[in-house]
């Protein structure tokens, strides 16, 4: 019916604006965890329905499916048998209640969006159907269906209250695992679900940064100061510091616990001397700066102090980057051998829905640690560099603001 709209696409936002000022993000969050944001797919759904021809009436009909990928692929890879989703998936729509564990007719009217689209919600560990063998030519278990960041806390083996992961991907993704109830945050991150397994449901605070990697991608696309972005450490060793340059990538606005839909990317703090290497450093700064930002607002929504941040995603190959997170944190950042955690997560919650692992007790021996950053023993160079970037972002949601 109409092309995928992806997580970063900025379209809804006026209306995220409009159902705002109607005063509706109290129930949103109490229902949902989430606040309105056009991050989520909720209002994706409406402006397709309110702006694709023949959209709407087809799904008044009952002749219009919505989805997330995972939806998707199930779709086909049954061919079109099975229309099913999981809570974590469901979670980050806008239209499901996190604590009933289902479709919300209040969030849906408000979206005017029929219930007949959604998929069925399952538990991200069950065998949900098998592949037809057209597709395949055996018929094959489809058995585990997380989202990405819920998939990487799993992989990563966080399964106690307390315990966090931030996946370095195109953006940055927290995410606290708070037990088996779900913490209401005062600190503007997500509530959301971190798996059901079973009957056992396990919730998470999510801090969501829009960009964290794709930061590298802009320098080396957009400023053609790397040529590609393996580049970006070598040059952004090559000097002690950024010299006081800041780099706030607001491209898409800000996340998490900012939510600044309309603030843009600023660079603060260039003097004559600034070179190529100071911007290369102040773009990898900003991703653990921004990292920090979360982590302290998890930590006074749980009232802990965290001992140890475990790190995924293709960014946590870069050392300097994992060595600054771990000094501007103040405690230990741990890397594993196996750094794409995601599609282990995944794996892991299939092969405990096939019986190839009988608990999660035995998946816990699959973590491996491939190594550990110490924060310096002199954190007054830190503390001094988040002094400045917190003006940085102070200055970048001022520039947003309508004169």
């Amino acid at each position: 019916m109409y092309n995928a709209i992806v997580w970063q696409d900025r379209r809804t936002a006026a209306f995220c604006d409009e159902l705002k000022e109607r005063g509706l993000e109290k129930m949103v969050r109490s229902k949902t965890g989430l606040p309105i944001d056009s991050y989520f797919s909720g209002t994706k759904i409406r402006w397709i329905l309110d702006n694709v021809d023949g959209a709407r009436e087809r799904a008044n009909e009952g002749k219009l499916c919505f989805g997330t990928v995972d939806s998707w692929l199930v779709w086909n890879f049954t061919k079109h048998e099975l229309h099913v989703t999981d809570v974590t998936n469901a979670a980050r729509t806008m239209l499901f209640n996190i604590h009933t564990l289902e479709w919300d007719d209040e969030l849906l009217d408000m979206l005017d969006i029929p219930r007949s689209m959604l998929p069925e919600v399952r538990s991200s560990s069950e065998i949900y159907g098998k592949t037809k063998t057209t597709v395949f030519a055996t018929a094959i278990p489809l058995a585990g269906i997380a989202g990405d960041q819920h998939a990487a806390l799993f992989g990563q083996m966080c399964t106690q209250p307390g315990m966090v992961k931030n996946t370095y991907g195109t953006g940055c993704f927290l995410v606290m695992n708070t037990g088996d109830k779900p913490v209401e945050s005062k600190n503007d991150l997500i509530t959301t679900i971190a798996w059901k397994i079973g009957d056992q449901v396990n919730y998470a605070l999510e801090g969501s940064i829009f960009i964290g990697g794709a930061v590298v991608q802009w320098l080396r696309d957009g400023l053609g100061i790397i040529s590609n972005a393996a580049q970006i450490e070598a040059l952004a060793r090559s000097v002690p510091d950024s010299d006081g340059v800041y780099l706030v990538p607001a491209f898409v606005g800000l996340g998490a616990p900012h939510w600044n839909a309309r603030a843009r990317g600023t660079m603060f703090g260039l003097t004559r001397g600034t070179t190529a290497a100071h911007v290369a450093r102040a773009g990898l700064d900003s991703i653990a700066y921004q990292s920090h930002d979360v982590l302290r607002a998890m930590e006074a929504d749980m009232d802990c102090k965290i001992t140890e941040l475990r790190v995924d995603g293709g960014a946590v190959a870069n050392d300097l980057l994992m060595q600054f997170q771990s000094d501007i944190l103040g405690v230990e950042v741990v890397r594993p051998k196996i750094t794409e955690t995601t599609a282990l997560g995944a794996a892991y919650l299939a092969g405990l829905a096939v019986g190839y692992w009988k608990d999660i007790d035995e998946i816990q021996g699959q973590w491996a640690l491939d190594k550990r950053f110490t924060p310096a023993s002199d954190n007054s160079q830190a503390q001094q560099g988040l002094k400045g970037w917190k003006r940085a972002i102070h200055a970048s949601k001022v520039w947003a603001d309508t004169l």
